[in-house]
Order: structure tokens, then C-alpha cells, then sequence
């Protein structure tokens, strides 16, 4: 990453956090509400499980596609 895109990512960095805590919070809503008596702390290893694979693959499917 060239300098100027790390500048940008580190000014960017406490809202990319805040929107994954947002999003890890819409799906254990949706625990909630689909599970009776969920398990909480399965439900956000789960989900923390599956946005690690999403990014894995979008990180392999960028990786891979030629630049235009």
C-alpha cells in the first residue's frame, strides 16, 4: 500500500470497525430472533467465523481479477 492509501485507510480505520460492529450485531439480532435460547457466545464465534471466510473470499477474488 502506498503511502498515501495508509494515510487514508488509518482515517478510515475507526469507521471500518464501527461498521463491522454493526453488521456482527445485525446477524446476532437475527440469532436472536430465529434461535429460542441461543447461545450467545456460539452465535458470535459463528458469525465471526463467516465474515472471516466472506473476506477471505473477496480478498481471493480481488487478488485474482485483472486490473482494468
Amino acid at each position: 500500500m502506498t503511502r498515501i492509501e495508509a494515510l487514508e485507510m488509518d482515517a478510515q480505520r475507526a469507521q471500518l470497525v464501527a461498521d463491522v460492529e454493526t453488521l456482527v450485531e445485525k446477524y446476532r439480532a437475527i440469532f436472536d430472533w430465529d434461535v429460542p435460547e441461543v447461545d450467545q457466545a456460539l452465535s458470535n464465534r459463528l458469525i465471526l467465523a463467516a465474515l472471516r471466510q466472506a473476506l477471505d473470499d473477496i480478498e481471493a477474488a480481488s487478488s485474482s481479477a485483472t486490473p482494468t
